[in-house]
């Protein structure tokens, strides 16, 4: 079997060949990139892209991860593995308050109903703090990456000091995963998605 990975931006195809290199080397992953998924799924993911979806994922010779959190659950309810859902779990195993952070606003719906979810399955108490960073976002649509990973750790970090009881910083857009290694010194669990939801993926086979 092989694992396809459907992405709505062609950048995540070099940052999840790295991952592969790093814990699974030589496999091979099969990359399908759609960013006009994403482009129709901002005002609402409709009965004809919900089904192109639907029969891309159904076609794949083996499990599909995908790294979209706006199109995630279309492709969830279709066989896929959404990104984020290992580290949902993972941030709903830790104490304390939950920073949830994202660019998209399409991107908020379903991460915050998955988030929850998680959070009651653990018995999680919250609370749950949204951190919207809309201003950010073309950083990464220009593929500026070094930049965008920056200016996220600058605004969580902000955020971050005004939160004694934080316990985990989710960061909730596969893109986001950059920014991590900038966080480590806050002494909270800093949860990206890629590497969590590839260790499934890749146990799945």
């Amino acid at each position: 079997m092989t694992l396809t990975l459907l992405h709505t931006a062609e950048a995540h195809r070099a940052s999840f060949d790295r991952l592969r290199d790093k814990i699974a080397p030589g496999m091979r992953l099969e990359h399908v990139v759609r960013p006009d998924f994403l482009e129709r799924a901002q005002d609402g993911i409709d009965a004809a892209l919900d089904a192109e979806i639907t029969t891309m994922i159904k076609a794949a010779p083996g499990p599909v991860i995908c790294t979209c959190t706006t199109i995630g659950p279309a492709a969830a309810r279709a066989g896929a593995i959404r990104v984020d859902w290992p580290m949902m779990q993972a941030a709903a195993e830790t104490k304390g308050a939950i920073l949830m952070v994202y660019c998209l606003e399409s991107t908020r719906a379903p991460s915050l109903a998955l988030l929850q979810d998680a959070m009651t399955a653990a018995n999680h108490p919250g609370p749950l703090v949204p951190l919207p960073l809309p201003a950010l976002w073309p950083l990464f649509a220009e593929a500026k990456l070094a930049d965008f990973a920056k200016a996220l750790a600058l605004a969580i970090l902000k955020q971050a000091v005004q939160m004694p009881d934080l316990g985990a910083i989710v960061l909730a857009q596969a893109s986001m995963a950059g920014a991590a290694p900038m966080l480590e010194d806050l002494g909270v669990a800093v949860l990206s998605s890629p590497e969590l939801a590839l260790r499934v993926g890749l146990a799945r086979l």
